[in-house]
């Protein structure tokens, strides 16, 4: 991790701001290692910066974390689900266009129409 990332997650809220060296080094304690591995765990599953500082203030009020974790889980995973359908209707959108514009001829296209593949008036 840079440090350049240790200052930014300081800055928002994620990281304790660290004792100083002497020199004016920060002198960050062990217990941070854990508080980083959680946030690259929630980052890997899709929680945002935001949600992750949300998570840690539950924990740092004293209370378990567990519940609020897996309602964000479950609101990622039904963002993902709506995602998919998303995504998959553009796959068969994007696929007829293929389909449409391999019957196409370049020789046709208007240049008024830029490419008359993706012509709305003509879908």
């Amino acid at each position: 991790m840079t440090a350049k990332a240790l200052r930014y997650y300081e800055t928002v809220g994620l990281l304790p701001e660290p004792d100083r060296t002497a020199s004016g080094y920060r002198d960050y304690p062990e217990t941070v290692l854990d508080r980083l591995r959680f946030i690259r765990a929630a980052q890997a599953v899709g929680l945002t910066l935001g949600e992750i500082r949300g998570v840690i203030a539950f924990r740092e009020a004293g209370r378990p974390p567990c519940a609020h974790v897996l309602e964000l889980i479950e609101g990622r995973a039904a963002d993902l689900d709506t995602r998919i359908v998303e995504l998959a209707a553009l796959r068969d959108e994007l696929r007829r266009l293929d389909e449409r514009g391999r019957t196409l001829s370049p020789d046709a296209c208007s240049p008024g129409l830029v490419c008359h593949i993706l012509n709305p008036a003509a879908h």
